[in-house]
């Protein structure tokens, strides 16, 4: 009798992110949801396309648990797949699609994927491959009327996807992303991040990337938004589409956020439709934070902090934070509690470096298949960031650098974020990333690798020069190096482990 009892309980009680689509569906039905190129879904519409997909992967042999590969770019059916993948409890695990076939065969293989759905110019990969076959999306989601939820359902602490984080100098983990964990940072984002039903927001990065999916496309289809998905945030097509349709919300990491503002067209378009201007994903060099805001100063500016790992979004710099302390983080959004401690789990006063540790429902619940990392991330009952920051005196958090990328130069510790600002106040310089390289008389030097604007010209002594007028004579750059464009992955986030390698 009490396991009857409980059984109906849970099933009156259960929130997973099916549940969630499905309440958004019958409260905006009739409202745009979803806009891929000449396709748009409207929420029940939507709705009904998800079951459609979902009962076709059961088809397919798909079970509760089962891990659903999704190797492809941008689209509608990208975003069917991972929904139609949370009513049926199968775990979905995002694939960069740049990634070349060894990298893929060992995410594949380490996750132990049944199936894999990819882009058809994506089907040479699949010789790496030995699980089932995968299905036609959007050819699965054709019929009339509505087909009805699937059974079994999954339960709120199931895991719902699979996200792998970027290896640097071993293969890359797999976050353990729970129903609850996913809704606890949905709820952070719609509070924090000022999401609402009237946004029309530009899906332009990677949806394997957990910072688009996540932290915006799905908050804003749970409140009845507008997501209109593109490809690839290229310059042109922002502009249009912001103009065309009216878009008020766009996330970019900064180095898309830097070429957009070089790009041609971005004065000869109205942008004024846009109100939310997001950038995470790695550090903003504040001069560029400045010229965002007065290029488009009918925007407010978001600092989106986090990682994977806290699914991902941990702490935020609201709009009207930015003018006392541009540079900063912000603050723990609502279900997230963040510390700065010293090696032994202690607090450390504000001002002093320290690793930044969280504790949250957000967080992953270890990583697939390795437990000795996951002891080692929640080493003292706190999720080890692996970034170092600082708080000031009121609790605003500031990320001076991932433990890895610190330069240690003769026994000093430099941050290249702190380098990067100043090199950015050069009038020649587009873009830069200082990194570490082995030195015979520092062990670390500091070294600039600089992309200059186009017309302009500067010497490495030029851009020395300058540094010297606003830095410590060690966190001055031993070397500059210029290249045409800087590493990135797909997400826009500089590969400084590309440029170590390169110029190391």
């Amino acid at each position: 009798m009490i396991e009857a009892h409980n059984s109906l309980h849970r099933s009156a009680t259960r929130n997973t992110i099916g549940d969630a689509v499905r309440r958004a569906a019958r409260k905006h039905k009739d409202r745009v949801a979803l806009v891929f190129q000449e396709r748009r879904w409207t929420y029940t519409e939507l709705d009904r396309a998800v079951n459609r997909v979902a009962r076709a992967l059961i088809e397919a042999g798909v079970h509760s648990g089962d891990r659903v590969g999704a190797y492809g770019r941008n689209s509608d059916a990208y975003a069917l797949a991972w929904l139609a993948c949370t009513r049926i409890g199968a775990v979905h695990v995002p694939i960069n699609y740049a990634l070349g076939a060894e990298e893929l065969d060992y995410i594949l293989r380490q996750s132990g994927c049944r199936v894999l759905l990819n882009d058809t110019d994506l089907v040479a990969i699949r010789g790496t491959f030995h699980g089932g076959d995968g299905l036609d999306v959007l050819a699965a989601t054709a019929g009339e009327g509505d087909p009805g939820e699937p059974t079994p359902s999954p339960e709120d602490e199931h895991v719902a996807q699979l996200l792998y984080t970027s290896g640097t100098t071993a293969a890359p983990k797999a976050a353990m992303m729970t129903h609850r964990a996913l809704l606890s940072e949905y709820t952070s984002c719609l509070v924090e991040l000022d999401i609402n039903r009237d946004d029309v927001q530009l899906a332009a990065l990677p949806l394997y990337h957990s910072a688009q999916m996540h932290v915006f496309l799905m908050p804003a289809l749970l409140v009845g938004a507008k997501v209109i998905v593109i490809p690839a945030p290229a310059a042109r097509e922002c502009f249009e589409l912001i103009q065309r349709e009216k878009i008020n919300s766009l996330f970019a990491p900064p180095t898309v956020w830097i070429s957009l503002l070089r790009a041609p067209g971005f004065d000869d378009h109205d942008l004024s439709s846009l109100r939310h201007a997001y950038y995470g994903a790695s550090i903003m060099p504040v001069p560029v934070l400045q010229e965002l805001r007065q290029r488009l100063p009918g925007v407010g500016v978001y600092n989106c902090y986090g990682q994977s790992e806290i699914a991902p979004l941990a702490t935020v710099l609201r709009p009207e934070e930015h003018d006392s302390r541009p540079s900063s983080a912000g603050r723990p959004v609502l279900n997230v509690e963040t510390r700065i401690v010293d090696p032994a789990m202690s607090d450390v006063p504000p001002g002093e470096h320290g690793e930044i540790v969280h504790r949250s429902p957000q967080l992953l619940v270890g990583f697939w298949e390795k437990e000795e990392q996951t002891r080692e991330a929640f080493e003292g009952g706190w999720f080890h960031s692996g970034d170092v920051g600082y708080v000031d005196e009121e609790g605003y958090l500031y990320v001076v650098d991932r433990i890895k990328d610190v330069i240690n130069t003769g026994g000093i510790v430099v941050a290249g974020r702190e380098v990067e600002d100043v090199l950015f106040q050069h009038p020649a310089v587009s873009e830069v990333a200082v990194i570490g390289v082995p030195d015979e008389r520092w062990i670390e030097a500091v070294a600039a690798v600089v992309v200059l604007r186009d017309g302009e010209s500067a010497t490495a002594e030029d851009l020395i020069e300058h540094a010297r007028a606003h830095l410590a004579p060690f966190k001055l750059p031993k070397r500059v190096m210029f290249v045409d464009a800087l590493p990135r992955n797909t997400a826009g986030k500089i590969l400084k482990r590309e440029l170590r390698v390169r110029f190391g």
